[in-house]
């Protein structure tokens, strides 16, 4: 009997431990999920082969799927933007451990507000003075580069409010976007410069029919999250897998390439989170300064707590 308790609770907890080393490795929804799982299963298989670790991908229809799945432990790992990364160590128990690396040398990418390539529209002034008459495809509220960004430099900066700026107002992920610009269903879309790498190489028609007419400033390249939770043995062969992958295999770097034109990842912390902090503050700062009908010693004390979190993160 003592012999078969034993066995019993060696087998428990073999089971505990290979639960334990299951990962979910989340992919936030830039594109189409058949896209994304072409692009990313070949790092997940070797991230397998060379941890041990049984490795599955997690999709989910917005971003918020994926960080609420690191917050109840659904999701371990997970490639996001800026802004959902934020929203990840605020509520979901995550911590920023690695970022992606351009292959070209560059550190970060672009938010593009994009039209169909006869629009009249030209500009970000010819966009904003037609707004009445216009269609708009803005990002996931979670995204960097679909939300944020766009958000501060083209709203905020400009004491507008896009929900009720435009005509009509939808919100739909990078690709998505990009191709109802492309084909005419709408008039003016957020999207971003590494979706437009992709359809350029995946659809070339389609990205000739695509104008760019604004460029944000260079936005950090993405972070890797992995979940607090992880034993620290798990989160040490996480580390090494991406800080070493695509350093020297060949394979290793066409599979980086073809993810988002990257040479690898680098170590990073949440210190990485820093400029989009200071961003969202930014523009919550501008939309209360704009709100008329705040009282204005109400607005001066939200304005300088605002100013002083915006102080802490220098």
């Amino acid at each position: 009997m003592f012999k078969h308790s034993m066995a019993a609770l060696a087998l428990g907890l073999g089971l505990a431990t290979a639960q334990a080393q299951d990962i979910n490795f989340g992919i936030i929804s830039t594109e189409s999920t058949q896209n994304l799982k072409a692009d990313w299963q070949p790092l997940l298989d070797d991230m397998e082969k060379q941890t041990g670790m049984k490795v599955k991908a997690f999709f989910a229809p917005d971003y918020a799927g994926i960080i609420e799945g690191m917050r109840f432990n659904k999701v371990q790992v997970a490639w996001l933007g800026n802004k959902s990364a934020m929203e990840a160590v605020d509520r979901a128990n995550g911590e920023v451990f690695a970022q992606m690396v351009n292959a070209d040398g560059t550190q970060g990418y672009y938010s593009h507000l994009v039209v169909n390539a006869e629009s009249p529209l030209n500009n970000l002034d010819d966009v904003l003075k037609n707004g009445k008459s216009l269609s708009f495809g803005n990002g996931d509220p979670n995204s960097t580069s679909g939300f944020l960004v766009p958000g501060f430099y083209v709203f905020a900066q400009n004491k507008i409010d896009a929900k009720s700026h435009f005509k009509v107002v939808r919100s739909a992920n990078h690709e998505t976007n990009a191709m109802a610009a492309a084909n005419k269903q709408i008039d003016v879309a957020v999207t971003n410069s590494e979706t437009m790498g992709k359809i350029e190489e995946r659809q070339p028609e389609k990205f000739k029919s695509i104008k760019i007419v604004w460029t944000s400033p260079l936005i950090p390249l993405d972070p890797l999250v992995m979940h607090k939770g992880l034993p620290e043995a798990t989160k040490a062969k996480l580390k090494t897998f991406f800080y070493n992958y695509a350093k020297t295999d060949a394979r290793e770097k066409d599979i980086v390439m073809k993810i988002s034109k990257l040479s690898g990842f680098k170590p990073s912390t949440n210190d990485q989170l820093k400029p989009i902090r200071q961003l969202e503050l930014f523009a919550k700062r501008n939309k209360i300064e704009a709100d008329a009908n705040m009282a204005e010693a109400e607005k001066k004390t939200q304005i300088a707590q605002i100013d002083q979190q915006i102080a802490l993160l220098k």
